[in-house]
């Protein structure tokens, strides 16, 4: 079986932006509102961050455990990573998630400065530059016949999507409008020259999803 370049549970407002403007490390997305933004996510049965029992099953449930079905590496922009620009100045700061990142698969994180890799848990970042495609190659090497997954963020993951290089594509879409900030599209409808598209609104409401496949 072939390996698939993939993206799922990428969320952007209405107007197209999956992040707003002034990412910090206090607010890594900006003024858009995290919870608003991934409640349909949060509500579900297999968010892994949830310490209640209960939750809510069916399709958003599944979407959020297509994100680690079969995905042996990540590809990450460096906006995701951290709120650094420039060449990096605190070797210290390791990204948002803690001593144990959610990935648990080797990362590549795309930045124009170099930095050495390393391991937290069973991720280990590597930080690289290069096109889209220069960048695919060692990443579908380390994934071992797994697929490789396009984290985000939208200006990533805008690049892989213009080099003709995402098999499928998962975006929610929340009613909210940002105005401004990192935008993955004008409108959804960019991408019907590439891909077939199916739209399902989350049973909660909270977002409508669209689910995007290669032509």
């Amino acid at each position: 079986m072939s390996q698939l370049v993939r993206a799922h549970n990428i969320v952007v407002s209405s107007d197209g932006y999956a992040a707003g403007e002034g990412q910090s490390l206090e607010r890594p997305f900006g003024h858009a509102d995290p919870q608003v933004m991934m409640s349909w996510a949060g509500a579900t049965a297999s968010w892994p961050n949830r310490t209640d029992p209960g939750g809510s099953q069916g399709l958003d449930d599944y979407l959020v455990r297509e994100f680690h079905r079969n995905i042996g590496a990540e590809i990450m922009g460096r906006n995701k990573f951290g709120p650094q620009r420039g060449p990096w100045t605190d070797h210290e700061w390791q990204g948002w998630w803690g001593d144990e990142p959610p990935f648990h698969t080797p990362v590549f994180v795309m930045t124009h400065h170099e930095r050495p890799s390393f391991t937290l848990g069973d991720t280990t970042f590597h930080f690289v530059s290069g096109s889209p495609a220069e960048v695919l190659e060692p990443a579908l090497a380390a994934a071992d016949g797994k697929d490789v997954r396009l984290g985000g963020g939208a200006q990533s993951l805008r690049q892989f999507l213009d080099a003709g290089l995402v098999d499928t594509l998962h975006v929610a879409v929340s009613p909210v409008e940002l105005s401004r900030g990192s935008r993955l599209w004008t409108s959804p409808d960019e991408l019907l020259d590439r891909y077939h598209r199916d739209v399902v609104p989350s049973p909660g409401g909270a977002v409508v999803h669209h689910l995007f496949w290669r032509r």
